[in-house]
């Protein structure tokens, strides 16, 4: 009989090597420079004075040449100046995705109170016995063979239906989804990073959709004194400017983008950190920021039942906790009847991301 073979652990063979050790602190970086590939590298050069970094075998040099012969890295001839590739763009995203998952942590019972089963393509651990109309690929042929095997005995053989067991599967639902970005400049006010987490959830949200859910849609939308939609290869670019918070752009743009998918499953994720100051009447912007402007305020509130009438729930993540803006998100959501999470800057991935998969699953008989 083959039992286990252990052999000598070298943790020098296992660990990285020097330039993926690099690679990770410089797709971390590029997040805080907004992509900007030289600034990145100026910062490791700091990092590398402070804590040794490289050493004689392996310098700053050689890292800059194995990122343009791997890919992530290119240089212009001319200028000199340096830009990432869409290697790199990738790499940040599943970097951010490694990095809100590594803080999920695993329970007993999973993520939902209540779970119910349908048609669809994910196994569950579930079993129950064989009825007619059940699909042939779904039969448990070891559970089946051992029931047999218990009924009949094995020297007389043999299967009936009543052997049969069937495996149960996940029902998951296909959902557009539209994640609103708050740009506007509050977002980095007070010494306080807010754009960077937000932006570490959003590329690790597309990553997520486009690898585990590819028939899943999302769409980006950020707003400030206006409201624009952005390509996922342009997230970590993403910068605040000297916006005011339109929220009433960022939603009509979301539910215009929404009225155009087929998908019955729609539902909107805003990621803010401030009340609304800005509505754009015409060709001119309305804009206060002392307190709430009920003006402001009721085009929001007038919005947020209107995606309830079209069956768009909208899932706010407030990264604030001052009270009166509360008391405006807890109006918000109760006039859709969605959620409110009051997150702080570490866990708002992971409020995302349970809430993503939790709607992921719906009920079906």
């Amino acid at each position: 009989m083959i039992g286990h073979r252990f052999i000598q652990f070298n943790p020098a063979e296992n660990a990285k090597s020097k330039f993926e050790q690099m690679l990770d602190i410089f797709t971390q970086l590029l997040t805080y420079t907004n992509g900007d590939a030289s600034e990145a590298l100026s910062w490791m050069n700091e990092l590398d004075k402070q804590y040794q970094l490289t050493n004689n075998d392996y310098g700053m040099g050689d890292f800059i040449d194995d990122l343009k012969q791997n890919g992530y890295l290119s240089e212009d001839k001319i200028s000199g100046t340096y830009t990432i590739t869409s290697k790199t763009e990738q790499s940040i995203r599943k970097k951010s995705l490694e990095e809100i998952f590594g803080k999920l942590k695993k329970t007993k019972q999973g993520n939902h109170q209540t779970f119910k089963h349908g048609q669809g393509d994910e196994l569950s651990s579930d079993t129950r016995p064989f009825q007619f109309g059940d699909r042939l690929e779904q039969i448990d042929f070891t559970e089946s063979i051992r029931n047999a095997q218990i009924n009949r005995g094995v020297e007389s053989f043999s299967m009936q239906e009543d052997d049969l067991q069937i495996r149960e599967t996940d029902f998951k639902t296909q959902t557009s989804t539209v994640l609103m970005i708050d740009i506007s400049h509050s977002m980095i006010l007070y010494g306080e990073d807010r754009i960077t987490p937000a932006k570490k959830v959003a590329m690790a949200l597309s990553e997520l959709i486009t690898t585990k859910y590819p028939k899943d849609t999302l769409d980006i939308v950020v707003f400030g004194n206006d409201a624009w939609t952005i390509e996922i290869k342009d997230l970590p670019y993403l910068q605040v400017g000297p916006y005011h918070t339109n929220t009433v752009a960022g939603l009509d743009l979301a539910m215009e983008l929404l009225r155009k998918r087929k998908n019955p499953n729609k539902q909107i994720f805003m990621i803010t950190d401030g009340k609304p100051t800005c509505l754009k009447i015409g060709k001119r912007y309305y804009k206060n920021s002392f307190g709430l402007d009920r003006k402001v305020v009721n085009r929001c509130i007038n919005l947020a039942a209107q995606c309830k009438k079209l069956k768009i729930p909208i899932t706010t993540f407030m990264i604030a906790s001052d009270p009166y803006l509360q008391k405006f998100v807890q109006e918000f959501t109760e006039t859709n009847q969605g959620k409110a999470f009051f997150a702080s800057l570490d866990n708002l991935g992971v409020f995302i991301f349970k809430d993503f998969e939790s709607g992921k699953r719906k009920t079906v008989y």
